[in-house]
C-alpha cells in the first residue's frame, strides 16, 4: 500500500516537520551532516561501475581526476548495482526505491507509467523545491515532483519496439556497426549546457528560505561511441587492453547470454581495431564528463555552496564493452549492472570508502532521510545514510538486480551478498554463482557445485522471499504482449511494418507483420531505412 499525501502530510504535523528533523550523526568523522539539505543529483548514462579512478600505471586505464576529487571530498561506494541494465527500468528503479519489475517497467517499451511517487514527489511534498532536466526517462505528463526544464523521456515518447520479440527472439540489425569508436568536433548532445542550466538555477534559489533538490540527466558515456579529439587522444586505440576472453570461453556461455550476442549480431567476430576503438572512445567520454564534473564542483566550491548542499552522482547501468563477448547492456554481469556512486557536503565525512554492495534502489531512502521524510511503505531500499555513519549492521543484507529487456530469451535476477553473486533464469535450470573477491571477472562458474550447494541455496531462498522470479518473468511478458497488441491496434500494416524495419530490418520486418496483419501484402515494401539511434 502506497502512503497518500493526506497521510504524508498527517505524519510531518505528528512530529516529523523540517523545523524539527535531527541532524544525522555521523560517527566516524566527527561532524554531522546539515539539516534538510540542499541536494544536487547528476545522474549518466551507461558509466559503467568498473571505469572510473584509474590512469597510467593502474588497472582501470580510464582517467578520471575529479571522480577521484569527489571522493576525497565525500564518501565512494565501490559496489553498486543498477535495479535493471537497460535505461527506463533502470531509472523507475533509481527514481522510486522500488523494483523495476514492482512498478511493471521492464524495458524500453515498458516504462514506468507514473504509477507511484518519485523521491521528487515525498521531497516536494515536504517542503523542497524539485526541478529537473536533461535525460529523466520515466513517464511524459505525469506528476513526477519536479519542475520540468528541457527533459527527455525518450522512451516514453519512441518506444524501443525490439523489447516486444523476445519470444521467438528476433535480431536487431542496426547494433554490430556501434561496436567502433571515433573522435568527434563536440560533446554528447548538450551535456556540458545541461550542467550550466543546473548551475544557473541553483543559483536563481539563493535566499529562497527553502531547501531544494535538482537533478541534471547527462547523456554521456551512452553509444555510439565518439569522443571529442581531445579526450579521444588521451587512449591512442592501439595501447588499449581488448576485453578479457580466454580461449574456448564462449563456447559455454550462458545460453541467454549466447541468444543475446545473437540478438545484437555480434556473434561473428569483430576486428581487433574497431574493439579498441571502441573503448577508446568510451574512455574518452568518461574523461570528457569527468572535466565537466571538474567544472561543477569549482563552481560549488566557489560559492560555498557544499557547506549545505549534498551531492550525488551515479549512472542508470554500465557497458559491457567487449568483455564475455557482449557489448552494450542488458546483461547482470557486473559491467552493464554495476555503476559509479559518490555523495559528498553537507557535513557527510571525507574521504569514506565504502565496499559493502549497495543499489541504486537504496537512493530514494537515503534522500528521503536526508531530507527528514518518514520512510514510504513500499520502498525496497534502505537508507545508506547510516552505513556511511559507521553502522555495519545498517548495511543492506543483500543487492537485488534484474533484467527483461530486449535480446533475452527469459527472465534474470540476480542477488549480491558479501563476495558471492548469483544469477537465476527462469525456466533455463541452469544458473550461475561467481565469488566476485576470488574472481572478479565472472569467468569461473561455481553453480551446481557440491562444496558451494549451501551458499546457493541461501541465495537462491533471498531471491525468492523477495519476488517470485518466474512469476515476474511471466508477467513482463504478458505486459510486453499487450503493448504489442495495442501497437498492433493503432498501426494499419504498412505503418507497422515501417516501425519495425528500422531495427529489424525488412525481411524479419515483412515476415512478422505478415503474422499479425494476415491480408497485408509486401509486394511493394516502403522502407525508411534511417536507424534509430538505440536507446
Amino acid at each position: 500500500m502506497i502512503i497518500t499525501r493526506r497521510d504524508f502530510t498527517k505524519s510531518l504535523a505528528a512530529g516529523v516537520s523540517s523545523t524539527i528533523v535531527p541532524s544525522i550523526s555521523l560517527a566516524q568523522s566527527g561532524s554531522t551532516t546539515v539539516k534538510r539539505p540542499n541536494i544536487l543529483f547528476i545522474c549518466t548514462d551507461q558509466h559503467s561501475g568498473q571505469m572510473l579512478m584509474g590512469g597510467p600505471g593502474k588497472r582501470v586505464p580510464v582517467r578520471t581526476p575529479n571522480m577521484a576529487r569527489l571522493a576525497a571530498k565525500g564518501v565512494h561506494f565501490r559496489n553498486v548495482y543498477c535495479g535493471s541494465p537497460v535505461c527506463a527500468p533502470g531509472r523507475a528503479a533509481l527514481m522510486t526505491g522500488r523494483f523495476a519489475s514492482d512498478v511493471d517497467s521492464y524495458g524500453n517499451t515498458t516504462v514506468f507509467q507514473g504509477t507511484v511517487p518519485t523521491w521528487g514527489n515525498y521531497l516536494r511534498d515536504a517542503g523542497y523545491t524539485c526541478w529537473a532536466t536533461g535525460k529523466l526517462d520515466l513517464a511524459a505528463n505525469k506528476d513526477l515532483g519536479f519542475e520540468e526544464v528541457q527533459i527527455n523521456h525518450g522512451h516514453f515518447v519512441h518506444p524501443d519496439i525490439t523489447e516486444l520479440f523476445r519470444r521467438p527472439m528476433c535480431y536487431r540489425i542496426d547494433e554490430r556497426e556501434l561496436v567502433d569508436g571515433a573522435a568527434t568536433t563536440e560533446g554528447k548532445e548538450g551535456d556540458q549546457e545541461k550542467l550550466e542550466r543546473g548551475l544557473a538555477w541553483i543559483k536563481t534559489q539563493k535566499g529562497s528560505g527553502k531547501p531544494w533538490a535538482a537533478y541534471v540527466g547527462l547523456n554521456i558515456p551512452h553509444p555510439p561511441f565518439a569522443a571529442p579529439k581531445k579526450y579521444f587522444d588521451i587512449y591512442p586505440p592501439k595501447d588499449v587492453p581488448l576485453p578479457n576472453i580466454p580461449s574456448g570461453y564462449l563456447d559455454n556461455l550462458h545460453l541467454v547470454f549466447q541468444t543475446l550476442r545473437d540478438f545484437s549480431m555480434i556473434s561473428t567476430p569483430i576486428s581487433e581495431d574497431r574493439i579498441r576503438r571502441a573503448r577508446s572512445a568510451y574512455y574518452g567520454m568518461i574523461t570528457e564528463f569527468d572535466d565537466y564534473l571538474g567544472k561543477v564542483l569549482d563552481e560549488l566550491e566557489q560559492r560555498g555552496t557544499l557547506k549545505d548542499t549534498v551531492i550525488i552522482y551515479t549512472s542508470d547501468h554500465g557497458e559491457m564493452l567487449g568483455e564475455h563477448g557482449m557489448w552494450l547492456k542488458r546483461a547482470l554481469y557486473e559491467g552493464a549492472a554495476r555503476i559509479p556512486l559518490f555523495m559528498a557536503g553537507a557535513g557527510l565525512p571525507e574521504g569514506k570508502v565504502i565496499d559493502t554492495p549497495v543499489a541504486s534502489v537504496d537512493l530514494t531512502a537515503t534522500l528521503l532521510d536526508l531530507g527528514g521524510v518518514p520512510r514510504q511503505q513500499g520502498l525496497r531500499g534502505r537508507s545508506l545514510l547510516p552505513l556511511i555513519a559507521g553502522d555495519a549492521n545498517a548495511a543492506p543484507p543483500y543487492v537485488y538486480s534484474e533484467c527483461h529487456n530486449e535480446g533475452n530469451s527469459t527472465g534474470s535476477f540476480m542477488i549480491r551478498k558479501g563476495d558471492w553473486k548469483y544469477l537465476y533464469f527462469s525456466f533455463y535450470g541452469n544458473n550461475l554463482l561467481f565469488n566476485l573477491r576470488e574472481d572478479p571477472g565472472e569467468l569461473n562458474n561455481l553453480s551446481g557445485r557440491s562444496e558451494t550447494t549451501a551458499i546457493e541455496r541461501d541465495l537462491h531462498n533471498t531471491l525468492t522471499s523477495l519476488v517470485d522470479p518466474d512469476a515476474v518473468t511471466l508477467r513482463a511478458f504478458e505486459r510486453q504482449d499487450q503493448f504489442l497488441a495495442k501497437t498492433i491496434q493503432s498501426h494499419d500494416a504498412q505503418k507497422f511494418y515501417k516501425l519495425l524495419a528500422g531495427r529489424l530490418g525488412q525481411g524479419q520486418a515483412a515476415l512478422i507483420t505478415q503474422l499479425h496483419y494476415r491480408n497485408w501484402k509486401p509486394e511493394h515494401l516502403e522502407v525508411d531505412n534511417k536507424r534509430e539511434p538505440i536507446g
